[in-house]
């Protein structure tokens, strides 16, 4: 009986990335940079992705639109466009889902260097 509860308790859709920020280091002020962020859906119902949402216009997602099954896995891209930024940054993409935990985060990260002329 007690393994019948466990399995209840991990019931619904689950999204697990295989990483959660990639650091470009230092790129030029101007520069466009994307990654695609690979995930799995490890729960055992569909997993149906209702938004992702960036912090700034400068990060721009692309997301599964269709139901994502259990056991297979999908892509969500992220493009940041460096124009009008400098120094340090982190871009978070929020992923609204329908998963056990319905708001995960995923970044992009990188330095930003002034263009040299």
């Amino acid at each position: 009986m007690a393994f019948q509860a466990n399995a209840q308790s991990e019931a619904g859709a689950v999204i697990t990335f295989k990483e959660k920020s990639i650091d470009f280091g230092d790129i030029v002020q101007g520069a466009k940079v994307s990654h695609t962020f690979e995930f799995t859906n490890t729960g055992d119902a569909p997993l149906v992705i209702s938004n992702v949402a960036a912090t700034c216009g400068c990060t721009v997602p692309s997301w599964p639109k269709e139901p994502v099954a259990p056991g297979k896995s999908a892509k969500i891209e992220v493009s940041f466009n460096s124009a009008g930024k400098m120094g340090k940054q982190n871009s978070v993409v929020r992923i609204y889902s329908n998963a056990s935990e319905p708001i995960e985060k995923v970044s992009l990260i990188s330095n930003v260097l002034p263009r040299t002329k």
